[in-house]
């Protein structure tokens, strides 16, 4: 379990991170959502350990983060960030391999195959795995890069925007599998989305942010709440209701038409 605690952060004057509290339970999906700015990707940041915070706690397991060792850390959560462009020329399975590198520092392992072996058919990359990256498509990249996050092994998966760039047929691919992740093997993901019906349709729970503060969390039912996401967004919403989910129609309210 990881306990967010009176978590602050700003950058000179301006607020990025006001009072967090927040608890991720084990075993789900947990979605942060909100307008550019709301804290998103600065609270994963945080939560890896990719930033500091300049006040409040972390708590991974009931151990406060700071008193685990880098090494320690990277076997316990891995991230993947918006950009992850690398500039050399690596296979897939190269690339997997990465994942690796807290358990092996570079001197690979029977086991250390084994679970590369165990990321590339999970991320269904075996046919491609000796393909150089730069000539996979966006989805097939993506996944690549998921594979080196589940090669990792660790128990949290924390991992921002990743649907970025994506058409539909690969975001709801992504999503499935993200889902297995957590389903099949166990593991906590925290994902942030910008697309609020992909929250509401893969997600377990939801944690709605904005100016730096959690607005209100809970499951997607409770969050896909028309006062909630007016705020939120400030933007007027229509909540409607498909096959026992609630979904956004997204309209103007003086013109009373669905944007396009």
């Amino acid at each position: 379990m990881i306990e967010i605690k009176n978590l602050n952060k700003k950058y000179d004057q301006l607020v990025v991170l006001d009072d967090v509290n927040l608890t991720i339970k084990d075993g789900a999906v947990t979605a942060l959502i909100g307008p550019n700015g709301a804290g998103k990707s600065t609270l994963l940041g945080v939560v890896s350990r990719l930033l500091s915070q300049d006040s409040g706690e972390v708590f991974i397991n009931g151990i406060e983060q700071k008193k685990i060792k880098p090494v320690d850390y990277a076997k316990m959560i891995a991230i993947l960030k918006q950009t992850n462009q690398i500039n050399v020329n690596l296979t897939v399975r190269e690339l997997v391999t990465f994942g690796r590198w807290p358990h092996s520092k570079g001197n690979l392992s029977k086991i250390d195959e084994e679970k590369i072996d165990e990321a590339i058919k999970f991320m269904r990359l075996k046919e491609i795995e000796n393909k150089s990256i730069n000539h996979l498509s966006g989805g097939q990249k993506q996944r690549a890069y998921i594979a080196m996050i589940v090669a990792q092994d660790t128990k949290y998966v924390l991992l921002d925007e990743p649907l970025n760039n994506l058409d539909m047929k690969y975001a709801v691919d992504m999503m499935l599998i993200l889902q297995n992740l957590v389903k099949k093997l166990g593991k906590t993901v925290i994902i942030v989305l910008h697309d609020i019906n992909i929250a509401a349709t893969f997600a377990d729970h939801i944690v709605a942010m904005k100016d730096g503060k959690i607005i209100k969390e809970g499951s997607p039912d409770e969050i896909m709440d028309k006062k909630t996401l007016d705020y939120v967004y400030d933007h007027e919403f229509c909540i409607a209701g498909v096959n026992g989910k609630k979904y956004c129609i997204y309209y103007q309210e003086e013109e009373k038409k669905v944007l396009i």
